[in-house]
């Protein structure tokens, strides 16, 4: 299986950048985290409408792209390395329920709301994503409430596994971003930090374990979206097995950037100012949200 990125792929991938270059900054970030809704409204609007990220998973008859979660994972991709907090993973959650266990009504009804945009929550367990009574989290990135809903079932958490990973795995290249860059620019002994070999070889395992962490998610998502396609036996026993898998690696990989990150950050990591304390809450939020690395390892075995 070829787990590269197509032209119409990369595309997908340089237009949502672009967009939230311009919309999106540190700035806009934190003014969004600190809003009533706790996400960019407006940015949200200009995502749906301009790019149609609610809506490529859905089917064309439902008003949809009828692209794949494949898609939708290089989407949350890049809204990992912006650290954008926006309703994309719920809504491709929910989207995933409804076309694999929503009636003919369901789907008819709420598809093409979905697909326009419209916010939806979603429970995985005693957590709901996105909910209007919000509580307080560590990672002020991600919405979230408490659910009292039956867990979903466990194609949908392996769904919510690899559509997860794709959101680490950007919030790991964020990492990586910031700290080649500090490295450039800090000097100590009228040097580049990043001019030290102890810095190159710790900055040279990072890039590693992110690209390790790329395709294992990728792989992940591939498996989420052939099963969301044809959702047989064999389909899902490759989803449940790729999605531990990419759990596993890709939420160790983060702990492992977040932590250096804010290491070779020094004391300016830990300040409210620097994003770099966004980037280590958000790496245990979303190691926290679904079961943690050695509970999918053991599953594995």
């Amino acid at each position: 299986m070829n787990f590269a990125r197509t032209a119409e792929q990369q595309e997908l991938a340089t237009i949502v950048r672009t967009l939230l270059a311009k919309r999106s900054d540190s700035a806009a970030v934190r003014s969004a985290l600190a809003s009533a809704a706790g996400y960019d409204a407006d940015l949200w609007r200009a995502l749906c409408a301009q790019v149609g990220v609610a809506a490529l998973a859905v089917p064309e008859e439902y008003g949809g792209f009828g692209a794949s979660l494949v898609e939708t994972g290089i989407v949350l991709e890049e809204l990992g390395v912006n650290l954008a907090p926006t309703p994309l993973l719920a809504s491709a959650l929910e989207t995933a329920r409804l076309l694999l266990e929503g009636s003919a009504d369901e789907r008819r009804d709420r598809l093409p709301a979905i697909a326009a945009g419209e916010v939806v929550s979603f429970p995985l367990g005693r957590v709901e994503l996105e909910p209007a009574d919000r509580v307080a989290t560590m990672d002020p990135t991600l919405r979230l409430g408490r659910a009292d809903a039956a867990p979903p079932s466990a194609e949908l958490r392996a769904i919510a596994a690899a559509l997860v990973s794709a959101l680490q795995v950007g919030t790991m290249q964020r990492g990586l971003d910031m700290t080649v860059g500090y490295a450039k620019e800090r000097v100590q002994f009228g040097r580049p930090i990043g001019s030290f070999q102890a810095i190159k070889h710790r900055l040279a395992d990072l890039l590693v374990l992110v690209e390790a962490a790329r395709s294992a998610g990728w792989a992940a998502t591939a498996a989420a979206a052939t099963y969301l396609d044809h959702p047989d036996d064999e389909a899902a026993g490759r989803l449940r097995t790729l999605a531990a898998v990419a759990r596993s690696y890709c939420s160790d990989a983060l702990d492992q950037v977040a932590s250096e990150t804010i290491q070779l950050h020094g004391g300016i990591a830990i300040t409210w100012e620097h994003d770099a304390q966004l980037v280590f809450k958000r790496a245990h939020a979303l190691n926290a949200l679904l079961e943690p690395a050695h509970v999918a390892r053991a599953a594995l075995l």
